[in-house]
């Protein structure tokens, strides 16, 4: 299957975030819902993801989720879901990977497979990403 690779950016619509437990401990958990618009290779107007944070710190942690994405993939119009693993920092850096959940695309996107990340800084609302993705 050969790798195509594309880049773009994606920008936070809405993050609403609900603790899970005591908010005045470490660790500590909460969970997110956010909405995301993606422009350039990967193109969706609004996106849905849920994520599992865990606060080692007020300022450190590490989230999990995945994201259902509805639009298109250089061109390529149809639906996939994201799972996504990342990290913050005292620094304000997030990292963070994603991979294309086995069997989740629908439409010309069916047998997507794919991986992407990218690394941003807290309260860009604008972040860049890579994704190198094939269609079986």
């Amino acid at each position: 299957m050969p790798v195509t690779r594309t880049t773009g950016h994606f920008t936070f619509a809405d993050w609403k975030e609900v603790p899970a437990g005591p908010e005045d401990t470490h660790p500590r958990l909460a969970h997110a819902t956010v909405t995301n618009a993606f422009a350039g290779g990967i193109e969706a107007e609004s996106t849905t993801c849920d994520y599992t944070v865990s606060y080692l710190t007020a300022t450190t942690g590490s989230f999990a989720g995945m994201e259902l994405v509805r639009g298109r993939v250089d061109g390529r119009e149809g639906a996939f879901v994201l799972e996504e693993r990342g990290r913050f920092g005292p620094d304000g850096t997030v990292h963070c990977t994603f991979e294309v959940v086995e069997g989740s695309g629908t439409g010309e996107l069916a047998g997507l497979r794919g991986t992407g990340g990218f690394t941003s800084r807290h309260g860009e609302t604008e972040v860049p990403y890579t994704f190198a993705y094939g269609l079986e």
